[in-house]
């Protein structure tokens, strides 16, 4: 399957939004199903999503980190691993940005039967998480 993709644009500066946007200790801020995140180093994180009625944890890694232009995640083990990329280019000198996430899943074992349910529930969540992020940053300019 194809990945998902959801372009948005942000009326902040490319290094505003990236940095906020790629940190993973703000996930919870802006991805309502992130309840917690706990960094284990400077390249993985755990993150603990809400999916069906139930608590899952995911170990990712960060793969490419390359500010303020992209950066990487992978998960590293367990039944469902993510694959997701945050792009952000400049708009107007810099002065407004262009997000390009990019989301897609491996299943494995009993993770290949969870797979299309874990995909419509992205498919539905992931652009009101990226709408509530343009919120937080567009609103936190204003102040």
């Amino acid at each position: 399957m194809a990945p998902l993709i959801s372009t948005i644009d942000i009326d902040r500066p490319p290094d505003v939004v990236f940095a906020y946007a790629t940190d993973p200790t703000r996930f919870p801020e802006w991805q309502r199903d992130v309840i917690r995140v706990q960094i284990l180093d400077d390249e993985e994180f755990m993150t603990v999503r809400r999916f069906v009625g139930a608590e899952r944890t995911t170990l990712q890694r960060i793969t490419a980190d390359d500010p303020p232009r992209h950066w990487a995640a992978e998960g590293v083990e367990g039944a469902i691993r993510p694959h997701a990329t945050v792009t952000v280019s400049p708009r107007d000198d810099g002065a407004h940005s262009r997000v390009v996430f990019t989301l897609d899943f491996e299943g494995h074992g009993m993770g290949a039967v969870l797979l299309p349910m874990v995909r419509r529930a992205a498919e539905k969540g992931a652009p009101v998480s990226h709408r509530h992020l343009k919120e937080i940053l567009e609103r936190d300019s204003a102040e």
